[in-house]
């Protein structure tokens, strides 16, 4: 599932594209909103929140919001008129167009047209990537958690938004925490600024990275190199089922 680096990249582009340009055509290939025309609305501001994105468009003294989930194949394309779409046509779930550019979110797991916005992240913690993260609210959400592994409480959006399957399992290696340990018996402060400290540093590159380095192969500590070599100690990374999910880690540098 795309984390919040990726969807704040995607609200960065879809911005630098649409943003103070009257939208000429709009279509929603979802059923509920198959009949919605914002033709003539102006896109007002596009912004992520979490891993939740949203186009916010005015007219007349109305507005609303065009929000999407990328859940775990969403993508949003943004380019010329004319541009050729890089998935097929019955993946599109929202056409936007002005009169020069077109936007397409493809196999978007959520799509929402909202009178107010703000109920569909009214249950997210504080954003990691968002104006106004609050890392002390953060620290002290995933205290309340105490009895939780860190490894599930950091895919908690409730507690902190934005991090995702990736991320955790970089964090956790990056404080030395086995996935598993407590959230109660952990660094939360340490954990919470690795947390932001990467996504940040992420949020715009094209090629995500947490050893710094971003050369193919190279960019990531653990996660995805199950039965390969610990880049720090030379141990054999393994992949652990978490809460259903894989996480990776170092058996060395993360003991329970």
């Amino acid at each position: 599932m795309p984390e919040g680096d990726t969807v704040f990249a995607a609200a960065h582009r879809l911005r630098s594209g649409l943003a103070g340009k009257s939208l000429t055509r709009t279509d929603f290939r979802v059923p509920r909103y198959a009949t919605t025309d914002l033709s003539g609305w102006t896109v007002t501001a596009v912004r992520s929140v979490g891993k939740h994105l949203f186009v916010d468009v005015a007219a007349h003294e109305r507005t609303a919001s065009i929000h999407s989930h990328l859940k775990m194949e969403g993508l949003w394309q943004v380019g010329p008129l004319g541009t050729r779409w890089r998935r097929p046509g019955y993946a599109a779930r929202v056409v936007l167009r002005t009169d020069d550019v077109e936007a397409v979110g493809f196999d978007l797991g959520v799509v929402d047209v909202l009178a107010d916005p703000a109920t569909a992240v009214a249950h997210l913690g504080p954003d990691l990537l968002g104006d106004d993260w609050d890392a002390a609210a953060a620290v002290t959400n995933l205290a309340r958690s105490a009895d939780t592994p860190i490894g599930v409480a950091l895919l908690d959006q409730r507690l902190l938004a934005g991090i995702g399957n990736v991320y955790r399992s970089e964090i956790c290696f990056l404080r030395r925490v086995h996935p598993t340990v407590r959230a109660g018996d952990v660094d939360l402060p340490a954990i919470v600024e690795t947390a932001h400290r990467l996504l940040w540093n992420n949020r715009l590159r094209p090629n995500r990275s947490t050893t710094g380095v971003t050369a193919r192969g190279r960019e990531l500590w653990v996660y995805g190199r199950d039965r390969r070599p610990c880049r720090r100690c030379g141990t054999t990374v393994v992949r652990h089922e978490l809460d259903g999910r894989g996480v990776y880690l170092c058996p060395r540098c993360q003991q329970p």
